[in-house]
């Protein structure tokens, strides 16, 4: 195969999968829990993802997507520089308040603060990474951000707290909110 062959196609083939099943495969498949928030000039933004993963650790870069019907994705796809909050289930509150429709989600000033670049952010995060978006690809009713890290803020590797017993990672499974901890792990 020659290195054409592995483009992206613009107009993918017709599937013959239903948007029920697809969503049905995937509520099956858990996933870690993140709050981007952005400000492109025009107020604050905030939504809940669980599409976040890492692509690349040089440079350092990762992707999310966020949906057309999103009323923060406006200000993300315009905004230069976001920031992606990791969770953990002490910070349930800050996923649902991503996740709801409706609301200022600004509206309590104690649990927000800006970095001195500017972003809103939610310093109870157990992690969050500031980056500059340096992509973007429309795919269907969504966007794919892509987002180099300038500014990470984390527990250090060996560090207890990320642990999983104490950090106890936020995961979304079958429209349910869940953690990890000693208990889950097998191996």
């Amino acid at each position: 195969m020659t290195s054409d062959e592995h483009r992206l196609v613009p107009h993918p083939t017709p599937s013959s999968v239903t948007p029920e099943q697809f969503k049905a495969a995937f509520r099956n498949h858990p996933a870690g829990v993140a709050v981007i928030t952005a400000d492109a000039g025009d107020g604050p933004v905030a939504l809940t993802a669980t599409s976040v993963f890492s692509v690349s650790a040089e440079p350092p870069v990762l992707v999310f997507s966020v949906s057309e019907h999103s009323s923060s994705t406006p200000t993300i796809r315009r905004a230069a520089t976001v920031v992606v909050h990791l969770l953990g289930a002490g910070q349930l509150d800050i996923a649902k308040l991503g996740a709801t429709s409706g609301i200022d989600r600004f509206a309590d000033t104690s649990i927000w603060s800006r970095l001195p670049t500017g972003e809103p952010y939610f310093p109870a995060a157990h992690a969050w990474i500031r980056g500059e978006v340096v992509n973007q690809m429309e795919v269907g009713g969504s966007t794919v951000v892509a987002v180099q890290a300038l500014e990470t803020h984390a527990p250090p590797p060996g560090d207890h707290s990320a642990d999983a017993e104490e950090a106890q990672p936020l995961v979304y499974h079958n429209r349910t909110w869940h953690r990890l901890g000693d208990h889950s792990k097998i191996a």
